[in-house]
């Protein structure tokens, strides 16, 4: 369910995006920018919050969840085993890191295939 919200919160900023930058889109077409290179284009501007996002969500989660299950444990009575505080193993955490940049890609995939459908004249007219 999370990853579902934040490929739609990445479609979202995507789409304001191509659609604030439609004009300069028609420019680049104009020149000669082919489909594929327009969607490699747009999809290539959210690699790097996907890799911000990855590499800041990578450490704050485990910290977070390490300091979080004990105290809910101990507000509960309950001393929790290490199995349950120690969820994350090194891989894991490489795989969570890379899914950042997975989702942001998928979710810019629908606005970048309509930036590459976009007619040269329709864009150069938007403003």
């Amino acid at each position: 369910m999370l990853v579902c919200v934040a490929g739609l919160g990445v479609l979202g900023v995507v789409v304001l995006d191509t659609h604030e930058r439609v004009h300069d889109l028609g420019i680049h077409k104009a020149l000669g920018m082919t489909p594929r290179q327009t969607v490699t284009m747009v999809v290539s501007s959210v690699v790097p919050p996907g890799l911000a996002g990855g590499a800041l969500g990578v450490p704050l989660g485990p910290a977070v969840h390490g300091a979080v299950i004990p105290a809910m444990g101990h507000a509960a009575g309950l001393r929790l085993p290490r199995s349950v505080i120690d969820a994350y193993d090194a891989q894991g955490l490489v795989l969570l890191g890379l899914a950042g940049v997975a989702v942001a890609v998928l979710g810019s995939l629908p606005p970048a295939g309509w930036a590459a459908r976009i007619r040269t004249t329709t864009a150069l007219r938007a403003e």
